[in-house]
């Protein structure tokens, strides 16, 4: 397989040279428009830059009638032959479109050419794992904001520039938490994301700075510790804790506690990348008539965060709370799933101290962690 780029000034010039040099064989692979020369910015000359490929052994070439030679063969080597070379063929075509289109993702973020003093907040976020199209985003902005400058712009105006970005970003998402949005809270999300201990901050905070009458209902039957967990922060806040062994508990439930001002309600962590595992969870807990926060782990991959909450897509998520802080240096997952997902985040964790260890973000916290400050 040869592969070679070309530039020229147009695109029937390139064509022009690629039909010359590789025939008409040759299958275009990548074609963009490129600026090259200039100054600051201005005066650069518009190319086109294309990428082609051609097979130097091609599977089946044309002969003419008049020079066929007759060959005798097995009538299935000829098919046999010439699927495998097509197959071969289409699937390294396939590989080098995949390296070009990496290649052009890398040219798109690299920051060689780049102004020096703009340089500084895109390497912070890409350090916290910030996705690559939001960088790419702020670096269209930097850069025309420094030539509204003139280039005569500083490190720390372009983090301030950075930072107001961001803030204006998660505004929007992040939504006033309300003092008593709703009196039934249940948090759901999978196992080992830490959900009762944060639970537990939740009832505390509700306890011991709101002073409203608290109470915890638990449907994680599954673990004898999570029901014990709960009902020893149960006894040290003087909270009372009804366990839901079935979905026909979960009414008279409701019904023992509709006195009370807020009712937070465990749930079992499970494997919810399994859709049955959240037909199970829907089958017991109203969420309708409840303010349900997805809870995840930052020390998750986050692809698999995105399949958990691909999973709760029927379930009215009012928003995320990402726990696990302190066990990880990236935080940029946040910001990745708030943008994509348009939901804001109630709660960070940050350790394990009920009740001190749960941080209330707003949008000016948020920006400062993904700019690596530690909340």
């Amino acid at each position: 397989m040869k592969v070679k780029k070309y530039t020229a000034a147009s695109m029937p010039e390139a064509m022009k040279k690629i039909r010359a040099e590789l025939g008409e064989q040759a299958v275009i692979l990548q074609s963009k428009t490129v600026y090259t020369g200039g100054f600051l910015g201005l005066f650069k000359k518009k190319k086109m830059e294309v990428v082609a490929a051609v097979d130097p052994n091609p599977a089946q070439e044309s002969v003419r009638p008049q020079e066929a030679v007759p060959v005798k063969r097995k009538p299935e080597l000829p098919l046999k032959t010439e699927k495998s070379s097509e197959e071969i063929l289409k699937r390294e075509l396939n590989e080098l479109k995949e390296i070009i289109k990496q290649f052009s993702k890398a040219d798109q973020l690299s920051l060689e050419a780049y102004p020096e003093e703009l340089k500084l907040p895109l390497i912070k976020l890409k350090k916290q794992e910030v996705e690559d199209g939001l960088i790419q985003e702020l670096k269209q902005l930097l850069l025309e904001k420094w030539k509204e400058e003139k280039g005569q712009v500083t490190e720390k105006t372009a983090d301030e520039w950075s930072r107001q970005w961001l803030v204006e970003k998660v505004t929007p998402l992040q939504k006033e938490h309300a003092a008593l949005p709703k009196k039934f809270i249940s948090i759901v999300g999978p196992t080992g994301v830490g959900k009762t201990t944060t639970l537990a901050k939740m009832a505390a905070e509700s306890v011991l700075e709101k002073k409203l009458k608290t109470a915890f209902i638990t449907t994680d039957t599954y673990r004898i510790a999570a029901i014990e967990q709960l009902k020893t922060y149960g006894d040290l806040l003087k909270v009372p804790v009804e366990v839901v062994y079935k979905p026909a508990d979960m009414k008279p439930a409701i019904e023992k506690f509709k006195a009370y001002d807020v009712v937070y309600i465990d749930t079992a962590g499970r494997n919810y990348l399994e859709e049955q595992f959240v037909r199970e969870l829907k089958a017991t807990i109203p969420f309708e008539k409840m303010k349900n926060y997805l809870v995840l782990s930052l020390t998750a991959k986050e692809q698999d965060i995105h399949s958990v909450i691909d999973r709760f897509s029927t379930v009215p998520i009012e928003q995320f709370i990402f726990t696990k802080m302190d066990e990880t240096t990236s935080c940029g997952a946040i910001i990745n799933v708030m943008c994509r997902y348009g939901k804001g985040v109630a709660y960070l964790t940050n350790g394990q101290n009920v009740p001190d260890d749960l941080v209330r973000p707003n949008p000016e916290k948020l920006t400062a962690l993904i700019f690596g400050e530690r909340l």
